[in-house]
């Protein structure tokens, strides 16, 4: 052969040329072919504001490991690439960029914004994608689609409109999560709850008495953790089952500073046993209490500005901070003898997980989703494993957000992002939600409208992503051939945020669901366990990873060992390892290319195959079946456990040191040609296997080692052959490989040194074993350091004081006067005698106990006696050897 590999494995060399190689013969890219089953995966689209991180690189490897399989299957396979407009971390993004050259965002007015928005985007949106390639994503790029492009649009303004004729969009005054820094209403999603140490405020409202008049020596007594809320407080509450209270219900208390009166009303929201069993009720900043106040039809009154600086309603208060006035409320409350006394208390705070900001809840005028009867068809999905959860134990997440689904806040205060297609009548105020501006108000008549200000939650067109990127709302033909899709790939922590909304979306406007299924991965952590985060300085940028140790290291490290739904621990570790696992691919590859040098390997070898070629074949064969079938159960972790253990061990390790004597100690052709296609044909099925999980090391190898196939990505997977099925040879190559072992274990526990060659001699009864040896004799010597294997059936002219090894059926023996020490071999027999009786006295136990034996499988009985046979002949063996030396 002409081609070669290098003489030492480098992914820089490599990597980059293979990916343009792949993008240039366009084989990450799928059109409509009805003759071909389809295999379809959407990418969560990443934000155009990210960097990769290792959960991005853990996502998308395993999105490519799919891919790849799919397609070697014959699947026609659309890896559909994206990224989302990310509303308000990308408005934060440029606002920031805006402040360093002294520019407030409402100097530039909404469209000079937007036109500054959309140059951010073409020059750092596509960063993302860069990163994703050089970790190895076969995505169909030519399909590259943004969640603001006109399709996801139009699709966007269609699904507004619809679900708004349906009655199922609407707007109201509902209480939300309010961001002052962001200034922007978000969802419950997007609230992360942080610990947070704060204060009780033990305060004192006076009562009112029957004469109107304040009291000077009533008061009820509650705790809150913002006292600066008390501005817009509309009445206190007590449990109407509260019996020290019962008597006020329907009185009447001050609150203080505003000197406003406010009513004691009675509502089971109250819990008797906290605090004094009083709580105030400021229905404007407090989901609680918002429900409260509409049971009891309390007024709301709103006292933050939109910057959560007090507005209006706070009086004296009025501009100053919210923790500003907190001071100053408690300092007052104090001076006026109504504050009882301040508790330290640790307790969680909502906080907006794109800037930190703790949230206020604050009552708008909002759009929402109605969601009572959207989320039906997705529970039932899931419930009937029409969609399945991998692993199944997410569906307890799932019905627990789908039990408690609230109404959907879908209206953000930002500029960029997908805007709200409704528009006011300017002359009446009639509200129009419609495809296009309209012309003309179907109330009044007038012709002119102002769109409404708002955009659509980030969310909301994501919900959209499985069939507005393959064309919908028209109906493409892409559309019809490659919806639904088959596998979403997903990180757990986003199930609400994404992953339920697209089943409803996928039902409410395909009529069908998204995806099949639903594979969850978990978190990517540090060594030590924790989240990778910039606080503790723990990130790693896999994008430093790939250039030290190359992309396949990396993908192997995050695939192997991984469970579906499990976070991980990251160490450099075993980056290390899978690089050097793959330097041993290539350097037995570069063995294999070596030795075909010159030579012309039969296509077919199979008349010609010795007992080790059979057995490494059918070894391959199993492997083949497990992985395959452990891949379509998306156990990628398992499967490639498998191929590793294949590679490493039982080719490289055994299989390539056992045809070594062929090829350089025989001139037998045939033996030397067999060996040379077991080599070639073994390597290229496992590189198969290999390739999802590697796709660089084996593509370079495979078009190095055959020039049949152009690339493997486009070769087919391997297949289970019955004709590779040898049985008898895989017995035959385990009894030589327990042998090798045996022998090599002796030599070591004495310190033979390698180089140290010895007789071994073969003592079995059975001539099935003998010939065994027979065969193997060649290999067998060279891996056990023999300078001579002799089969017999007795120990005739063996010396008494020879060296054994025992083994199921035969005994090894080699001369004591080449090796070994007497003291030294009955101290070893000595240990292997009481190790013996350490598993016989197991397996008796477990053979006499009835509970074992009327409980236990009849296959775990069986086995458990196969032990008892093997073990009780071997304790023989060892007992003779013993009684002989010790003569």
């Amino acid at each position: 052969m002409s081609k070669e590999l290098a003489k030492t494995y480098d992914p820089h060399g490599i990597e980059d040329r293979l990916y343009q190689k792949w993008l240039d013969k366009k084989y990450f890219h799928a059109e409509v072919d009805e003759s071909k089953k389809p295999f379809t995966i959407v990418i969560p689209p990443p934000n155009i504001t990210g960097q990769l991180h290792m959960g991005h690189a853990l996502d998308n490897t395993m999105q490519d490991i799919l891919i790849r399989f799919k397609r070697m299957q014959g699947y026609n396979a659309l890896w559909q690439p994206g990224t989302d407009h990310a509303s308000i971390a990308t408005e934060v993004k440029i606002i920031e960029t805006l402040k360093k050259e002294g520019i407030d965002k409402r100097d530039l007015g909404r469209e000079g914004f937007l036109k500054r928005a959309w140059e951010w985007k073409e020059e750092y949106g596509g960063r993302i994608i860069n990163q994703l390639k050089k970790l190895g994503s076969s995505c169909d790029w030519d399909r590259l689609r943004f969640t603001m492009d006109e399709g996801s649009n139009q699709a966007v303004t269609e699904v507004f409109c619809r679900m708004h004729e349906k009655g199922w969009i609407y707007k109201g005054n509902r209480i939300g999560n309010w961001c002052p820094v962001c200034k922007t209403s978000i969802s419950d999603a997007e609230v992360v709850y942080e610990e947070q140490a704060g204060h009780f405020w033990h305060i004192k409202y006076p009562l009112i008495d029957e004469n109107g008049e304040v009291s000077t020596t009533e008061f009820l007594e509650f705790a809150t953790t913002r006292p600066e809320t008390m501005l817009g407080d509309s009445a206190v509450a007590v449990n109407p089952s509260d019996e020290r209270y019962q008597h006020l219900v329907g009185r009447k208390v001050l609150l203080p500073i505003v000197n406003r009166q406010i009513p004691i009303v009675a509502d089971s929201y109250v819990d008797m046993e906290f605090g004094t069993g009083v709580v105030k009720i400021t229905p404007a900043h407090d989901p609680n209490d918002f429900e409260v106040g509409k049971r009891h039809n309390l007024e709301q009154i709103n006292i933050l500005n939109d910057d959560a600086t007090i507005n209006e309603n706070g009086g004296k208060f009025e501009g100053m901070d919210r923790y500003e006035a907190r001071k100053a409320i408690v300092k007052e409350l104090d001076d006026m003898g109504l504050l009882v006394r301040i508790e330290d208390y640790s307790h969680n705070v909502g906080t907006h997980d794109r800037c930190g900001t703790t949230i206020e809840p604050m009552i708008k005028k909002q759009w929402f989703v109605k969601m009572d009867e959207l989320i039906k068809p997705a529970v039932k999905a899931v419930q009937d494993k029409e969609i399945r959860l991998i692993p199944e134990r997410m569906e307890k997440t799932y019905f627990n957000w789908t039990d408690n689904i609230k109404d959907w806040c879908i209206s953000r205060q930002l500029w960029w992002g997908h805007r709200i297609p409704a528009y006011y009548c300017d002359s009446c105020g009639e509200t129009v939600v419609a495809r296009t501006e309209p012309t003309v108000c179907p109330k009044c008549g007038g012709t002119h409208f102002t769109q409404d200000p708002d955009t659509l939650d980030t969310w909301f067109s994501s919900a959209l992503w499985p069939f507005s990127t393959l064309g919908w709302p028209e109906k493409t033909k892409e559309l019809e051939y490659f919806y639904p899709t088959d596998v979403l790939v997903t990180g757990y922590d986003i199930i609400f945020f994404w992953v339920i909304r697209m089943i409803f979306s996928g039902y409410e406007q395909m009529g069908e669901k998204p995806f099949k299924t639903v594979l969850f991965h978990g978190l990517v952590r540090d060594s030590q366990g924790r989240k990778m985060s910039k606080s503790l300085g723990n990130g790693i940028d896999p994008l430093e990873i790939i250039d030290k140790y190359g992309a396949d290291a990396l993908r192997l490290t995050l695939i192997t060992g991984n469970a579906p739904g499990n976070d991980m621990r990251f160490y450099m570790e075993r980056v290390e390892a899978n690089r050097n696992f793959a330097n041993k691919v290539w350097n037995a590859s570069r063995f294999i290319l070596m030795n075909m040098e010159g030579k012309e390997v039969p296509a077919d070898a199979s008349a010609h195959l010795e007992p080790a070629d059979k057995w490494i074949l059918s070894r391959l064969n199993n492997v083949v079946k497990e992985v395959t079938d452990n891949m379509e159960n998306f156990e990628l972790g398992v499967a490639v456990q498998k191929v590793y253990d294949f590679i490493w061990d039982e080719f490289c390790d055994w299989y390539i040191e056992m045809v070594k004597p062929r090829l350089y100690a025989t001139d037998d052709a045939d033996s030397q040609n067999a060996a040379l296609w077991t080599l070639k044909t073994v390597l290229i099925d496992a590189l198969k296997l290999l390739h999802p999980y590697m796709p660089f090391i084996t593509e370079e190898i495979f078009c190095t080692l055959q020039s049949e196939e152009e690339s493997i990505m486009i070769s087919s997977w391997p297949v289970y052959q019955q004709e590779r099925h040898f049985e008898k040879e895989e017995q035959e190559i385990e009894i030589l490989k327990e042998a090798v072992r045996g022998v090599r274990n002796v030599r070591t526990s004495m310190n033979v040194p390698p180089s140290r060659k010895a007789h071994v001699y073969v003592v079995s009864d059975q001539k099935e074993l003998q010939n065994t040896f027979e065969e193997g004799k060649l290999f067998f010597a060279s891996l056990a350091s023999a300078s001579d294997v002799t089969c017999q059936a007795d120990k005739t002219g063996i010396a008494e004081d020879a060296v054994s090894v025992v083994i199921p059926n035969a005994t090894l023996y080699i001369p004591f006067a080449e090796l070994v020490d007497l003291a030294k071999e009955i101290e070893r027999l000595e240990k292997e005698e009481k190790r013996l009786e350490g598993e016989l006295s197991r397996v008796n136990g477990m053979l006499h106990n009835e509970r074992f034996m009327s409980k236990a499988p009849e296959s775990k009985i069986a086995e458990e006696r196969g032990k008892l046979e093997k073990y009780t002949q071997m304790m023989e063996q060892v007992k003779e050897r013993l009684g002989q030396l010790r003569k």
